[in-house]
């Protein structure tokens, strides 16, 4: 049997930070809005005829063996770290191989990680014939992330690779919903241009020393976080509306509000590369993920996208990213 599946990643425009749990408990009306693009995480499963089980990921280069006997001892495997807990937690009963590729540069800030983990959640519970509802699996990638980057994860991620398209999740103490945004499309890709820095990020550490300063009790930081909610809420009605002059305002208000949570939420080339485009079309940028390094995207006047992506492409190491809205999320297959 060969199963392949795919998920998009995402481009976060509002909201980053307060979905992990329990900061936006905090927070009454607390949401964020995200895009899902077309860079994909892929996983492939074939299975064999012996008990073997092999793992590889293509992006890193690297790829490792072990048997059906010795699942237990994927839990604390520091090779492929999520593929080999997601292989103790599914614990199949047939010998595979599975090879994971992803679109996104590596740390990208466009949620690779968590989106590969949707992926591949798809095809494993495939595997071990559907164990699990579809309604789970953001609980378990969720759960499965935490215990690989050993703190706490945030949940917006999982839902744009699962359901694709535009959406604003809700957070509150009643759980999460996701609503699904209904927008222009064609003019949101017109608008948007999305770089890689060519500097890869670790969110786990920026994301945890903000999580603790917050609930330490830092005034400041909550007040920041109760302008992170705003601009959520500000941003989703404009785009229900198609208010594309206020969009930009919105966007062009947040990014000095977000760069209070740290000092490292940019650094030295990314300040370059946003004052550049801004002074070359771009409105407002938006650094992706919990940034430190990744990509950024950046809203752009009308008819200015292709200036701002030529001024961003002449900067070493820069990769601008050829993208279009995905409107599907988590697809499996059986081959």
């Amino acid at each position: 049997m060969i199963i392949e599946s795919s998920a998009p990643t995402r481009v976060d425009l509002a909201g980053g930070t307060i979905d992990i749990p329990p900061l936006f408990l905090f927070h009454e009306g607390a949401s964020t809005v995200n895009f899902a693009v077309n860079l994909l995480a892929k996983c492939r499963i074939e299975t064999r005829d012996d008990d073997k089980i092999v793992l590889e990921s293509i992006d890193r280069a690297v790829e490792f063996e072990t048997s059906l006997g010795e699942i237990g001892g994927l839990y604390n495997e520091p090779r492929l770290e999520l593929l080999s807990k997601l292989v103790y937690f599914f614990n199949p009963e047939t010998g595979f191989k599975m090879i994971t590729e992803s679109q996104a540069p590596a740390g990208a800030g466009l949620a690779g990680s968590s989106t590969l983990n949707i992926a591949c959640i798809g095809a494993l519970n495939k595997l071990v014939g559907d164990r699990y509802a579809e309604d789970d699996f953001i609980r378990i990638a969720a759960n499965i992330e935490c215990q690989v980057i050993k703190v706490p994860t945030g949940f917006q991620d999982y839902y744009s690779a699962q359901y694709g398209g535009t959406a604003c999740i809700h957070f509150g103490a009643e759980g999460m919903r996701r609503e699904a945004l209904d927008i222009d499309t064609k003019t949101l890709e017109e608008r948007i241009v999305v770089c890689y820095t060519g500097e890869p990020r670790n969110s786990g550490t920026n994301n945890w020393e903000i999580t603790k300063r917050h609930i330490d009790g830092d005034i400041e930081t909550f007040a920041i976080f109760e302008g992170i909610r705003d601009t959520s809420r500000d941003l989703r009605v404009a785009l229900i509306e198609n208010d594309w002059e206020r969009i930009g305002e919105v966007l062009q208000a947040a990014h000095p509000r977000r760069k209070k949570l740290s000092p490292n939420i940019t650094t030295a080339q990314m300040d370059l590369l946003i004052e550049k485009a801004l002074a070359n079309g771009a409105i407002a940028a938006k650094v992706c993920g919990a940034g430190g390094g990744g990509c950024i995207a950046f809203f752009c006047a009308e008819n200015r996208k292709t200036e701002v992506e030529q001024t961003l492409a002449a900067e070493a190491g820069v990769e601008v990213l050829h993208w279009n809205l995905s409107e599907q999320g988590l697809v499996v297959k059986v081959l």
